[in-house]
């Protein structure tokens, strides 16, 4: 019997490739690789998308984590980048090549994806599939089961291991047909397709962008901080991330390293976590202008500072192994100027004055 190995996504798509394999006869191991930069579910726990679409198709699924070695492929792809951040073709040759690895482990014949020919336009036009392909090393070996007719035949086609003619031929970007495929299989319960790469998103890539710029040697924990709260580049060159909510004030209390400080508000007074790195190597009387300005930051998004009263924080070193060192306390800390702190924010293109104004209304 032959064996496929199927990069599965948990979405649609990659789950009607698995059905239809399977519904030839080939036997179909798994694999989903997790991405620093997926929005759908929390790495920590695998993609449960791919999970539970693997326990529907009764197969086995293997999760791997894309680590530093891929964070170095985003901050300088060969094949340049999308609207955003997204290198989509380097991308994909990476996962296809961490497949290729596996084939002799798994015992697989092929390798099978759900893409469908036209749905992305960096990484599912034709040309493009035949460069990842090559790339890859694994010219020939791809087998995408939704738009196999529509594209030269892969080997498994030409040899017989696969009946080209009840393969499909599905292109473009609607997803019409899929879902009707899916309801002929009695597939109902799927993601929908939003969600998707941070890399796309404008806000996200700005960010990145700017760390990339900033700090060319930052590591996958400055990059995951950049999806939590509001983000400050201050004058010294110190990063400060400042909460929107109790959830985004607890990741950056998770997301705390050594050599970070983290600023909460003392006693009764009511406002964010700020999380301050400060700008590598230290340099005493800068870290000491960054926690004044930190501080400041805290108290203009405080119920306290937006009020024109100063508010009492507390500042706490995080020490190596993430322990947590003697926290200090500052009375009576004042709020930034709101047009200040806005000309520090990173982000993308916004308008100062309406932001400002925003900063004073909301503190948001």
């Amino acid at each position: 019997m032959a064996k496929a190995l199927l990069l599965l996504s948990g979405g649609l798509d990659s789950t009607l490739a698995g059905k239809i394999l399977l519904e030839l006869g080939i036997e179909v191991e798994a694999v989903n690789f997790t991405s620093p930069f997926c929005r759908c579910t929390p790495k920590s726990f695998g993609c449960l998308a791919a999970r539970a679409a693997a326990d529907a198709l009764g197969i086995q699924v293997r999760v791997l984590a894309k680590g530093d070695d891929y964070l170095e492929l985003i901050k300088h792809p060969r094949h340049g980048r999308g609207s955003g951040m997204n290198p989509c073709l380097d991308c994909r040759i990476f996962t296809l090549r961490r497949a290729r690895e596996m084939l002799a482990e798994t015992g697989a014949d092929f390798v099978a994806t759900g893409e469908v020919l036209g749905q992305r336009p960096m990484s599912q036009r034709a040309n493009a599939m035949a460069l990842i392909e090559r790339e890859s090393g694994l010219d020939g070996l791809v087998v995408r089961p939704l738009s196999a007719q529509l594209l030269p035949p892969s080997l498994p086609e030409q040899s017989g291991l696969l009946d080209r003619g009840r393969l499909l031929a599905i292109q473009g970007r609607s997803r019409k047909e899929q879902m009707a495929l899916a309801d002929d299989y009695g597939i109902n319960d799927y993601p929908c397709p939003a969600g998707g790469c941070l890399l796309t998103d404008p806000e996200f890539a700005a960010r990145l962008r700017e760390l990339f710029t900033r700090e060319p040697d930052c590591g996958l924990d400055d990059v995951l901080l950049l999806s939590v709260g509001r983000h400050f580049r201050l004058p010294g060159g110190a990063k400060a991330a400042v909460g929107r909510n109790d959830n985004e004030n607890k990741r950056l209390e998770a997301s705390a390293k050594p050599g970070d400080w983290l600023l909460i508000p003392n006693g009764d007074a009511s406002g964010p976590t700020v999380l301050l790195r400060p700008a590598a190597p230290a340099q005493t009387e800068k870290d000491s202008e960054a926690l004044r300005q930190a501080g400041g930051l805290l108290a203009l998004f405080s119920r306290g500072g937006r009020n024109g009263t100063g508010i009492d924080i507390g500042q706490t070193p995080v020490l190596a192994g993430g322990a947590r060192g003697s926290a200090a306390s500052r009375p009576g800390v004042r709020p930034l100027d709101a047009d200040e702190a806005e000309s520090w924010r990173v982000a993308g293109k916004v308008g100062k004055s309406a932001k400002a104004a925003e900063l004073r209304k909301t503190g948001g």
